[in-house]
């Protein structure tokens, strides 16, 4: 049986029963990947035509008739088919690693927003815009986005403390400097695509701020010299930080763009009022050609991603990775 590869359209010469990413990587046919195991979502492909079969916890056979993106890490091929995968200038390959990592400060930067640093035992490779779960005991683990960049000689993540969450309770109350941290990482699709040589739409809802800001640092340490039009919103004035870092960056780079935005009570005239998705939707006409990267909570991130769509980003150049806050 065949196996149609697109964009590039090759095919390739399959055995029913073989595991999608490893006849790729047989192939040598770029992909990401990085935990090989279901969890972290990078190795996701499109099926365009056939059917395969996406193993794991619930197994389910996809076609174009059903949800059409699977891991390849996780699929089986059961017969001829034709798969999507992401252009090559997409492809990340970081393997997850676990590293052990020390608390090196924990600090304020709202009523209900802490920024954690962590000192490593080794550099943790990922993409900006990535992030990597955090096990602080065996009963306290939780997922979250670096802020920083992988040349960076910490990891930096902010988080928001949930009223009765376990994990946040255990990291406003408990959580002391020197305290060991185990690092899995790292995870996500949401990272920055380096050879988009158009404009940027980052949109950060509360500590979403974090990994757009990884995202922004990534894109103007390597050069790019796109027009970035960041985002920020938050509820209220209280809720806003991270805003000398954003003014910083922007004061060096003449392509960066910054719009705070206050849902109620804004009190500062250089900030907007009202919900970030109608700033976007005031301030621009079309989108086409652009690529969109959308952080926070999910009400935020699907409103806001269909938005964009409506305004011409294609689907597949929207990159979100939405904040669960349930049982945190």
């Amino acid at each position: 049986m065949e196996l149609v590869i697109q964009p590039s359209g090759r095919i390739l010469p399959v055995a029913a029963g073989a595991n999608l990413l490893e006849t790729l990587q047989k192939h040598s046919v770029p992909v990401s990947y990085s935990c090989m195991a279901g969890r972290c979502g990078t190795c996701r492909c499109k099926v365009l035509e056939g059917e395969v079969l996406e193993t794991g916890r619930e197994a389910k056979i996809t076609n174009p008739d059903d949800d059409q993106y699977i891991l390849a890490c996780i699929s089986v091929l059961t017969g001829s088919c034709m798969i999507e995968i992401p252009e090559s200038d997409e492809v990340v390959v970081h393997p997850q690693r676990i590293l052990r990592a020390t608390v090196a400060a924990l600090e304020d930067m709202t009523h209900d927003i802490k920024r954690l640093r962590l000192q490593v035992n080794k550099r943790l490779a990922f993409s900006p815009g990535q992030y990597a779960t955090l096990q602080f005991t065996p009963q306290h683990i939780r997922p979250y986005s670096m802020a920083g960049l992988s040349s960076d000689s910490e990891l930096e993540f902010h988080i928001r403390l949930v009223p009765g969450g376990r994990v946040t309770s255990h990291i406003a109350n408990g959580l002391k400097v020197g305290d060991p941290v185990r690092v899995t990482g790292p995870l996500g699709t949401a990272y920055l695509r380096t050879r988009h040589d158009g404009p940027m739409l980052c949109v950060a809802g509360g500590t979403g701020l974090a990994p757009v800001l990884s995202i922004v640092r990534g894109a103007l340490k390597g050069g790019m010299r796109n027009d970035i039009h960041v985002y920020f919103g938050v509820r209220s004035p209280v809720d806003v930080y991270g805003t000398e870092w954003l003014a910083e960056l922007a004061e060096a780079h003449g392509n960066l763009h910054v719009h705070i935005v206050v849902t109620a009570g804004n009190d500062n005239p250089a900030r907007r009022a009202g919900l970030v998705t109608d700033a976007v939707a005031h301030d621009w006409g079309s989108l086409a050609g652009w690529r969109a990267y959308l952080c926070g909570a999910p009400p935020m991130v699907e409103a806001t991603r269909m938005l964009v769509k409506q305004k011409g980003i294609l689907a597949d150049h929207i990159y979100a990775d939405a904040f669960y806050p349930s049982g945190i």
